[in-house]
């Protein structure tokens, strides 16, 4: 008996194909180019905004995507280290973002500077973001303050052109998040002007989740140690009431 053979040639994971054109959704390059550049884009901002916007399904925020905005041509892309997309579909699913597809682009965007993306931040991805992609707001953060000065950097697009944003008493505000970006150590921090706080980070959110996880759990086993307690002092108190009885039967014998 002879076996069919399938003659599909199975979709590589990282290709998004589109009228029988690729769009590759990974090139297989890290995310920053240390440690530290890695966390404060996937941590200190994607982490903090992703968890800030989780509840409103059409606000996207993305890291390290592939971004292409000139249909049928894959060439035409740029991959920013974070962004923001407003009245879009909250959908983790896309494999990259068609600014076609989508009906626009992002309307912030985050690069976290190195010496291997300076020159890409400052020209051409500066470029992109404001002639081509009309970003809003497009910020850059240098954690070593190496290659920026000032390291904390903000443009907001005005009339075609980037207009630097202003530091105001420590903090950069975003009109477009309705945020504030404040520089802690090597860490990009956000403050909200409504509430008067920080966001949390994402360890801070996790050490939280411990926290209550663990009051929880003490809570339980509280509850369950007086569940025993009242138990065993209701089994105590039918021995007692039992004992009570059987004197009762006994005293007429003892007067007799």
């Amino acid at each position: 008996m002879s076996v069919p053979v399938s003659t599909k040639t199975p979709r590589q994971p990282n290709l998004d194909v589109e009228d029988g054109i690729e769009y590759p959704s990974s090139d297989g390059k890290p995310v920053g180019e240390t440690g530290t550049h890695a966390r404060v884009a996937m941590v200190s901002i994607y982490g903090v905004l992703d968890r800030y916007f989780m509840n409103n399904p059409k606000v996207a925020v993305h890291a390290n995507m592939f971004m292409y905005y000139v249909k049928g041509d894959p060439k035409r892309n740029v991959c920013p280290d974070v962004f923001v997309a407003r009245d879009v579909d909250n959908d983790y699913k896309r494999r990259s973002y068609k600014v076609w597809k989508e009906g626009k682009g992002p309307d912030v965007v985050f690069e976290v500077t190195s010496r291997k993306t300076r020159k890409q931040d400052l020209m051409k991805k500066f470029e992109i973001y404001r002639d081509v992609l009309r970003v809003r707001e497009y910020f850059l953060f240098d954690p070593f303050e190496e290659y920026l000065d000032p390291s904390l950097q903000g443009y907001r697009l005005v009339a075609g052109s980037y207009e630097p944003i202003l530091m105001i008493k420590g903090g950069m505000p975003s009109e477009v998040l309705g945020l504030e970006l404040q520089r802690f150590d090597v860490e990009l921090k956000f403050y909200n002007p409504e509430t008067g706080k920080l966001l949390p980070s994402m360890h801070e959110l996790d050490r939280e989740i411990e926290t209550r996880e663990l009051a929880r759990r003490e809570a339980e086993v509280a509850r369950r140690e007086a569940e025993v307690a009242r138990r065993e002092a209701e089994l105590e108190v039918q021995r007692l009431r039992r004992e009570v009885e059987e004197l009762r039967r006994q005293l007429p014998e003892a007067e007799e």
